[in-house]
């Protein structure tokens, strides 16, 4: 982009994001950060807009170098209602609308305006959850008139989610708002797209999945154990009703009691799952103690390193997330390990599973049926016979085609932007620092 007097403008897009290192537990922190990574590789230098790590319930430095020491970011004040302004546990519930952390917002705003102003991005960009950071893109597009792209790597609103009335309304106002003035929605999975099309449909969409970045498979040490014990890894987090694994816990109970599974041959791995008590508290209702082991939380690449020593690789989805993919299939599918979807058949994730060639799927409810599936996986994988996916389907999914993806949105939004306007509108002089 030219200035004029020979001097070349860099193209910039701030880029407004919670997760983000050194926070970890988090697989959407491996979309702002890959894009980040990769979008100069398309003419784009990224800014980051993100949170201080106090609003953070846990940090870790794995991933704190992947980026090039000369990229901006800017972490503004955020706190964790939750954690900061509770007393015996409780906290007043208007410090979290439309979540927990709006009180980033207060931080973020104001910088995003001096980070604006020193920088001069052509374009803001800003990703959910969390909801807060469409509130602040929202407002730093009113405040200084440029573009602005939405990301939404899950829907904000579903039928029972969330279930509080006064948070509902308030993430439905967001949502709302955003897509009205945002120049473009990004959406992760085709019926997210087709929902948002339908109840929104003045607004325009695409679709950019999550993936995998090639470079953190690079040299993952392989240290498949030399016993015959089987090992099922499901890697990251379970939450209580979208990923509920009570059926597979009973469907192991009845067949270790028929014999057909032995303690000694085979376990599943819970990794970093979250809600330990929960989880521990169902797997001794099925008495599967000396099957089932949940395990604590690795550094990024060491999670992937655990993946790639798995015997077999587990997902699980509920019938009410069909619209949702989980984040770690990408990986999952990059490892070329067999992977056992316990997910509806009508689903995106299971979508995603057959169109790599992997049919090994059950519903995450049944019991009969995963009890089918889980023997018939065992056996076809100890014998080499499960379903890997094919090596185009892998290449598709890969972050650097995703941030070209986005660096196209990028440049077609900056494009009819700069057609329908001479001049920059902004409400408050443009002064450069």
């Amino acid at each position: 982009m030219d200035c004029g007097m020979g001097e070349v403008m860099l193209k910039r897009v701030l880029m407004i994001a919670f997760h983000f290192p050194p926070l970890h537990g988090s697989s959407g922190i491996q979309r702002t950060l890959k894009f980040a990574k990769y979008l100069p590789e398309h003419g784009w230098e990224p800014l980051v807009l993100t949170a201080h790590p106090r609003a953070y319930a846990q940090t870790g430095g794995d991933q704190l170098g992947d980026l090039p020491q000369d990229t901006v970011v800017r972490r503004a004040f955020a706190c964790d209602a939750s954690r900061h302004f509770a007393m015996f546990g409780r906290y007043p519930g208007w410090l979290a609308q439309p979540d927990r952390w709006i009180s980033w917002a207060g931080g973020a705003i104001p910088a995003g305006l001096r980070m604006i102003r020193r920088y001069r991005p052509q374009l803001i960009w800003s990703t959910y959850p969390i909801a807060t950071a469409h509130v602040i893109g929202h407002a730093l597009h009113r405040l200084s008139g440029l573009p602005w792209i939405a990301d939404f790597r899950d829907p904000m609103l579903d039928e029972h989610y969330p279930p509080d009335p006064l948070t509902r309304r308030m993430r439905q106002r967001v949502e709302t708002r955003t897509l009205r003035h945002c120049a473009a929605a990004v959406v992760t999975t085709p019926g997210v797209l087709r929902r948002y099309r339908e109840h929104y449909p003045a607004a325009k969409y695409t679709l950019i999945e999550n993936g995998y970045d090639e470079p953190d498979f690079a040299q993952l040490p392989l240290q498949r154990p030399a016993t015959q014990r089987f090992t099922l890894l499901h890697s990251g987090l379970i939450y209580p009703s979208e990923r509920d694994p009570s059926a597979l816990l009973q469907a192991i109970g009845e067949l270790a009691r028929d014999g057909l599974l032995r303690a000694a041959r085979f376990r599943v791995v819970l990794r970093a799952p979250g809600h330990e008590e929960w989880l521990q508290a169902r797997i001794a209702h099925y008495g599967v103690e000396d099957m089932v082991e949940v395990a604590p939380h690795l550094g990024y690449r060491d999670a992937l390193a655990d993946m790639a020593n798995a015997d077999g690789l587990l997902v699980l989805q509920a019938t009410n997330c069909n619209e949702q993919i989980p984040a770690k299939l990408y990986e999952y599918l990059r490892l070329r390990r067999p992977v056992l979807g316990l997910t509806d058949a009508g689903g995106d994730t299971a979508a995603t599973l057959r169109a790599a060639g992997v049919d090994t799927i059950a519903p995450l409810d049944s019991v009969s049926d995963i009890k089918r599936a889980l023997l018939r996986f065992i056996d076809d994988a100890q014998a080499g016979l499960a379903p890997l996916p094919g090596e185009s389907a892998i290449a598709a999914c890969s972050r650097s085609m995703r941030t070209a993806q986005l660096a196209q949105l990028i440049e077609e939004v900056c494009y009819a932007s700069e057609q329908s306007r001479a001049e920059p509108s902004l409400r408050t002089p443009w002064r450069p620092e």
